[in-house]
């Protein structure tokens, strides 16, 4: 079920769990009347943007006033809050894959969680609560509150890893165009874009990792047994990835550096041939100039082999200065 498909005043998804990895869809007016038994959990998903959605936050979710505005706030970064009675804020972030959107602009997605209940919160759609939603409904999906946050962080996890992909496999491509062929130019717009998402990408998974390995260490309650092993190897893939996108990043400056370099190179060839050519027709230009003024007592000027004089000298000079070239091994 799509997002956008299910939208009941601000409320996109509303799921009881059952304790054995299925759920049941509830509506808006289902949740005012809502009773969970003792092995039932219950996840709200909500688009942030709406305004029924705000009211029902402060007015009847029970939450305080400081969370639901960690929660409301516009701009967020990466972190783990830590509430009374055991409960938590979490924000995250997750690649953008919305039609028209750059991937490296990163979607927020806010949780708050206690032992029994999961309220999250977004502005676009993710692709990560699709995915949970076809677990749930295949009776595959996480059986508590925990695991409800662990599978969202695990979704999340996945599309981060098909993106970095991408991006090295793009700068492959490049390094092998340019390894292949001498001549060939770099698309250094292409080139610029990859750092510049890999930068945009590292700037919110960096402090993501951090949250990971904080959930490795410090473990509340109504945690699930075995949980810290699934956040311990979410924190190592976000380090592998952390490492490859400043890998991309390194292997993008070092084509740009070569293709710099190279373009230095030609540049001082041509820079040196213009030299010698300049060289070369100095003494020449200067001679022509000088036999070509238009005064009395020009050698040769009343002999009819003073042109062929002329010719001679030229080419004896120009043959002196290639010789002179060679010698000092200018040319």
């Amino acid at each position: 079920m799509h997002e956008e498909d299910s939208d009941q005043q601000g409320l996109v998804h509303a799921f009881v769990l059952d304790g054995q990895g299925g759920a049941r869809a509830i509506t808006r007016q289902q949740l005012r009347e809502l009773h969970l038994s003792e092995q039932e959990s219950l996840w709200l998903h909500w688009d942030r943007s709406h305004a029924q959605t705000q009211e029902w936050l402060r007015r009847d979710s029970g939450l305080t006033s400081f969370a639901c505005d960690l929660l409301l706030e516009e701009n967020t970064r990466p972190r783990l809050l830590p509430l009374p009675e055991h409960e938590l804020l979490l924000f995250l972030r997750g690649v953008n894959l919305n039609p028209g959107a750059e991937p490296e602009d990163m979607v927020s997605l806010r949780i708050f969680a206690d032992a029994r209940r999961v309220i999250s919160l977004r502005l676009r759609p993710l692709r990560a609560t699709e995915e949970l939603i076809a677990e749930l409904a295949m009776g595959n999906g996480p059986k508590s509150a925990s695991e409800v946050i662990l599978s969202l962080a695990h979704y999340l996890t996945d599309k981060v890893e098909t993106l970095v992909a991408q991006l090295s496999e793009q700068v492959d491509e490049q390094e092998e165009k340019v390894d292949a062929e001498q001549r060939l130019v770099p698309d250094h717009a292409k080139l610029l874009r990859i750092r510049r998402r890999a930068a945009s990408l590292r700037r919110f998974l960096a402090p993501q990792r951090d949250i990971y390995e904080q959930l490795t260490r410090n473990q509340l309650p109504w945690f699930v047994t075995g949980d810290t092993d699934y956040w311990n190897e979410l924190n190592n893939r976000l380090t592998r990835y952390l490492e490859e996108l400043e890998l991309s990043r390194e292997r993008v400056s070092l084509v740009l550096e070569a293709e710099s370099r190279r373009m230095d190179q030609r540049m001082n060839r041509s820079m040196y041939r213009f030299g010698v050519i300049a060289g070369v027709f100095l003494p020449l230009t200067f001679l022509t100039g000088l036999l070509g003024i238009n005064v009395g007592g020009i050698p040769g000027a009343n002999s009819p082999y003073g042109f062929a004089l002329a010719c001679v000298l030229m080419v004896a000079v120009a043959l002196g200065q290639w010789w002179l070239l060679r010698r000092l091994r200018l040319a």
